[in-house]
């Protein structure tokens, strides 16, 4: 049996667990608000680069090797994980939907986040490069410039013709599911479709533009594939701080339930150590009682 002060310990440090838990629940709480905020304004821009697109494109024929997809062929894989732990099976999730999604084809995989890199590698599956999950916003921006490097130098080698972005989309407030999204070629042929028209980018006005087609069409696409690679990076590290949150969660929860049962172990040990000493002068008493009338 364990003493009081041995219990007085484990429930202190229990505390003080609890303590460092509530500390992570209110900074995941935080980040997944800033993420959040951060995809809402990529997407308004998003818009904007799409309107762009579908008033460039509306006359024009799609270049063949831009609205082409060759499935398979020279695949680039870009899965975004986490560095951190303590978020769930976030890591597992993403890359063994990845490895799924991609079984028996030839890719190049080039994993953001140590801890997806380190799952890949339990699953036997080897990558190119490794780059580290931003841990604010404003860390997005750089990151997404340096993936861009990346891919940019791999299609200018000729080693891939098609890239993939696999990562943890969110549903709602408090769930998140794998996705996959296409990111290169790019699909002109949907900018033409009526289903492409937004109401906030239409205008009864006839649209122009004055630089040269090729020029514009290039900067509409750059800046097309920073968004959607900008909207990947927030996307996964939403649903890494929402996996977290619930990790948190319930580890709150059982360590609130262990503390409850130490504090009750800790009491019924303290009143029986009280009782026997009560026990102990009661004797005590006694005996110098019965000493006396002798």
């Amino acid at each position: 049996m364990e003493t009081l002060d041995a219990l007085h310990r484990r429930i202190d440090s229990a505390r003080d667990l609890g303590g460092i838990v509530r500390t992570m629940k209110a900074l995941s709480a935080a980040s997944i608000r800033q993420f959040e905020r951060s995809v809402e304004a990529i997407d308004a821009y998003n818009r904007t680069v799409d309107g762009g697109l579908r008033i460039l494109l509306q006359d024009i024929s799609a270049p063949p090797e831009e609205s082409r997809s060759k499935d398979g062929d020279g695949l680039l894989a870009v899965i975004f994980g986490s560095d951190q732990g303590m978020c769930g099976q976030f890591n597992e999730n993403i890359v063994s939907f990845a490895l799924q999604d991609m079984a028996d084809v030839r890719r190049i995989q080039v994993v953001v986040g140590l801890r997806a890199a380190n799952r890949l590698e339990e699953a036997g599956s080897d990558f190119a490069e490794l780059f580290p999950v931003p841990s604010s916003v404003d860390g997005i921006n750089p990151a997404v410039q340096s993936l861009l490097l990346t891919i940019e130098a791999l299609r200018n080698s000729g080693a891939v013709t098609q890239v993939n972005l696999y990562y943890n989309h969110p549903v709602s407030g408090s769930t998140y599911q794998p996705t996959r999204v296409q990111l290169m070629p790019v699909d002109l042929e949907r900018f033409r479709s009526p289903e492409a028209e937004d109401d906030e980018t239409s205008s009864r006005s006839l649209p122009m533009y004055t630089m040269e087609y090729p020029r514009l069409l290039s900067a509409l696409l750059r800046q097309y594939l920073f968004a959607q690679l900008y909207r990947a990076y927030a996307e996964s590290l939403t649903s890494e701080n929402t996996s977290r949150l619930l990790t948190m969660q319930s580890a709150e929860k059982n360590i609130e339930e262990r503390l409850a049962e130490l504090n009750t172990l800790y009491h019924g040990q303290r009143q029986g150590a009280i009782t026997s000493e009560l026990l102990d002068i009661v004797s005590g008493v006694e005996a110098l009682s019965g000493d006396s009338r002798l």
